[in-house]
């Protein structure tokens, strides 16, 4: 008897902290990407240009530094200091985080130039919505 009172118990603690199965996490996440496409309705479309033609995925990471700095970081920096990434793109401003990379960049800058204004505008929504 007293083994199925704390079976029971275990299990209903269990329920308690998973949320029953992991719905709360679901809600959650859901409401997450409701608020970033409200906010950056153009997330999606920078994700895929992020990630594709403008192979910027080769230098950076969402939170890691590999070749430049995370996105979360570049966001985070950006954002802090009202600084438009998409303007960054153009190849027309100067550096805000890791100068010294700044060179290998450049490189990239030929691609970027070539976007249009909502294609940079995109990519910087992506990396905006990636932030905290």
């Amino acid at each position: 008897m007293k083994t199925k009172i704390i079976f029971l118990l275990f299990i209903l603690v269990l329920a308690v902290t998973t949320g029953c199965g992991g719905k709360k996490d679901d809600q959650n996440f859901d409401e997450k990407a409701k608020i970033n496409s409200a906010a950056y309705p153009l997330s999606d479309k920078g994700k895929e240009i992020f990630e594709g033609k403008g192979t910027c995925n080769n230098c950076h990471k969402l939170d890691v530094k590999l070749v430049g700095p995370s996105i979360k970081e570049i966001a985070k920096i950006y954002k802090k200091n009202k600084i438009s990434i998409a303007t960054f793109l153009t190849g027309t401003e100067e550096p805000v985080i890791d100068p010294a990379q700044y060179e290998v960049m450049k490189i990239n800058f030929e691609i970027t130039k070539n976007f249009t204004d909502e294609e940079r505008q995109a990519v910087e929504q992506y990396m905006f919505s990636q932030g905290k």
